[in-house]
């Protein structure tokens, strides 16, 4: 009885507090797993933590809102001058139950009621001929139209004479525009065109030249400008062998026309430039050359070039036809800048 008392007691129990138990063994084998388990868990936690920052997508900035930009206060820009041109073009032929063609230049386009018929005249020719600045962002635009019958008919048929300018045929009228500009640049017109008269002619610039006399024959510089304009013009010989090393130029195309004449020339610092010979290699002569042109159809045109020839090799070059005339105040203000340095 005794021996198997104490058999009974190296045995544990079944259950204890609610947990089945096994042998001590086991408990101890219970015991290394579960320590293993949480030093895995412990040193894996960094390992998880920075796989999941890596993983997350990145943050995508918002794309900045484009801009148009906006022209610098008191400058006659092209931007508003352009506006105004297709709101007048649009204006001239808006009418009746077509207000709504007018909201791309005007906002409040919807209180706008306009009781002519739509299409009844349209405008051939538009142009920005003033840009004024009012403030900063605002502008005074007078545009020139020349506003004609849309009709079929009236498109076909010559205006008498005693008709011209009473709405029978093209007319050329003067329409100002009020435009601003808001945040962003964007253009609108602040009120519906109003109509003005023809704008003054503006004083004549004086040019910086001195006076005009015919190119002879004889002179190296009227031949190098003869044989450049009947290649540049009219497609005769090469372009190249007139010009300068370094300027770039290339001949009209296809060439308008077939003969040209080197009339007259004019001179910056003389009153008397034919027959002067080449100098030194780099000398420069500002010329103002008058030429004209004969068409296909024998029809003569003046035109008139601003020219800049250069010396080289006993010849005078062309190197460059410049955009502008020269002004007589551009070319004292330049003469006071080098005497100043």
């Amino acid at each position: 009885m005794k021996r198997r008392k104490e058999h009974a007691e190296d045995v544990l129990p079944g259950e204890a507090g609610g947990w089945a138990l096994g042998s001590l063994g086991a408990a101890a084998n219970t015991v290394t797993v579960l320590r293993r388990t949480a030093w895995a868990l412990l040193v894996a936690g960094p390992v998880l933590a920075g796989w999941a920052l890596v993983s997350q997508p990145a943050v995508t900035a918002p794309a900045a809102p484009v801009r148009q930009e906006q022209p610098a206060a008191g400058q006659s820009a092209a931007g508003p001058g352009g506006f105004a041109e297709l709101f007048v073009s649009a204006y001239l032929t808006a009418g009746e139950g077509t207000e709504e063609s007018l909201a791309p230049f005007l906002p409040n386009a919807r209180d706008v009621s306009l009781t002519a018929d739509p299409g009844v005249q349209r405008a051939q020719e538009v142009a920005a001929v003033r840009v004024r600045p009012v403030s900063p962002g605002y502008w005074s635009v007078t545009v020139a139209a020349r506003v004609t019958p849309a009709g079929p008919a009236d498109e076909k048929k010559e205006p008498e004479p005693d008709q011209v300018g009473a709405g029978a045929g093209p007319v050329l009228r003067y329409f100002q525009v009020p435009v601003r500009t808001s945040t962003g640049g964007a253009l609108a017109a602040a009120a519906l065109p109003a109509e003005v008269g023809t704008p003054l002619s503006g004083e004549a610039p004086v040019l910086a030249y001195g006076q005009s006399v015919p190119v002879r024959s004889s002179d190296p510089a009227g031949q190098t400008l003869t044989g450049f304009f009947a290649a540049y013009l009219a497609g005769s010989g090469e372009l190249d062998r007139y010009l300068s090393p370094g300027t770039a130029l290339a001949a009209v195309s296809p060439a308008p026309y077939t003969q040209v004449a080197v009339d007259r020339l004019a001179e910056v610092g003389t009153n008397d430039p034919g027959n002067t010979g080449p100098q030194s290699d780099g000398a420069r002569r500002q010329l103002l050359v008058d030429i004209t042109a004969s068409d296909t159809g024998g029809q003569k045109r003046p035109l008139t070039y601003a020219i800049t020839i250069t010396a080289r090799d006993g010849r005078w070059e062309i190197a460059s036809v410049e955009g502008a005339p020269v002004l007589s105040n551009e070319l004292a203000g330049a003469k006071t800048k080098e005497t100043a340095q």
